[in-house]
């Protein structure tokens, strides 16, 4: 869609003003999935997504230590470390990954991530 009507949906849309939070664990898991040949990831995409106003959401000591205290749905450390940042940020998951519900935490299912490749990314209002 494009003119007019594309421009105001994407103004009057409430994902224009959702606040994309990029963390640095999604960022480590791409890289080394990507050094892996497990994943076609472009090398720039953290700095495309920063670019187009994604903000980056660095890994605490705090998000460290919650991560280690989450009950153990999932054995992914990455997974986890998203699961205590999205808690600790109020935010919403967005992943095709189902192993992620028991958690609790706010999640949207993406299309556009393959459900055997899933890869997440932090959303808050």
């Amino acid at each position: 869609m494009t003119g007019p009507s594309a421009r105001r949906l994407q103004t009057s849309s409430p994902m224009a003003r959702t606040k994309v939070l990029l963390s640095s664990a999604v960022v480590w898991e791409v890289a080394i999935k990507r050094s892996l040949g497990k994943l076609d990831a472009p090398s720039d995409f953290a700095a495309t997504l920063l670019g187009a106003g994604a903000q980056g959401l660095p890994v605490g000591i705090g998000h460290a230590e919650a991560a280690g205290g989450l009950p153990w749905h999932h054995r992914d450390p990455f997974d986890r470390l998203l699961i205590a940042q999205a808690t600790m940020k109020g935010a919403v998951v967005v992943s095709s990954d189902d192993a992620l519900r028991p958690y609790g935490v706010p999640l949207i299912w993406s299309p556009l991530v393959s459900p055997d490749k899933p890869l997440h990314a932090l959303a808050s209002w």
